[in-house]
């Protein structure tokens, strides 16, 4: 399975944000999308989740054969997680599943999926509206994870996490991207290196994947950092 994005623009009144994105996520990987603050990472996350109409471009799945994307075909874990606080994580949960269970491969029980993110059995039954905001991040996560998308974008999910959370989430990401194409946008280099499977750039509207064959790990960084400070200079 492959998402292709082909020559994608989007621009707000006269300012072109994305300028010509062509790119191929594969299956299987976990991208890390860097970019500066305000580079266009989340406008390209709305246009691919279609909350954005796009000004030019296209992009599509291909398995076997190229095919538009349907609406199930990708989730989207934002920054800021939106629950409906007046029910229980329990309550919501068995809600998502009752809706979806027809389209839900291997289902769990409601205590084995809080068990992945491993929310504590004190919290399953409390109002949301009482969860932190690393709770909510995760319960938003889980739903995500329940359905399967084919493709899985995630805007900055790690951010709201103390250090132990983050690793547990990290290391949960990891199991589910052999049947999934993982993008995960940060602007915090150190956390992209140690997660993901490739990096790419995305620079003055343009995505860069960077190569990291033969260079040291500094090297690699220093080529990063290089590329970020000619969106600056452009």
């Amino acid at each position: 399975m492959k998402l292709e994005i082909k020559n994608l623009k989007k621009s707000f009144e006269k300012k072109e944000v994305l300028k010509d994105i062509n790119f191929t996520f594969e299956e299987g990987k976990i991208y890390g999308l860097l970019g500066r603050n305000g580079a266009g990472k989340t406008t390209l996350f709305n246009c691919l989740n279609e909350d954005l109409d796009i000004d030019s471009g296209e992009f599509y799945l291909v398995d076997k054969e190229k095919r538009e994307i349907e609406s199930n075909d990708i989730g989207y874990v934002l920054s800021t997680p939106v629950v409906p606080e007046f029910l229980t994580g329990r309550e919501f949960l068995k809600f998502f599943i009752d809706i979806n269970k027809d389209n839900i491969k291997d289902l769990k029980s409601i205590d084995e999926y809080f068990d992945l993110v491993k929310l504590d059995k004190d919290d399953r039954d409390k109002l949301m509206k009482d969860y932190s905001h690393g709770m909510k991040n995760k319960v938003q996560m889980l739903v995500y994870i329940i359905a399967s998308p084919k493709v899985l974008l995630l805007d900055e999910p790690l951010t709201s996490f103390d250090v132990v959370v983050a690793e547990e989430m990290k290391e949960l990401l990891k199991s589910i991207k052999k049947d999934h194409i993982l993008i995960f946008s940060t602007h915090i280099m150190e956390l992209a290196l140690d997660l993901c499977d490739e990096i790419v750039v995305l620079n003055n509207g343009v995505l860069e994947h960077v190569d990291n064959n033969n260079l040291t790990n500094k090297q690699f960084k220093n080529k990063i950092i290089d590329i970020l400070k000619g969106e600056e200079d452009a």
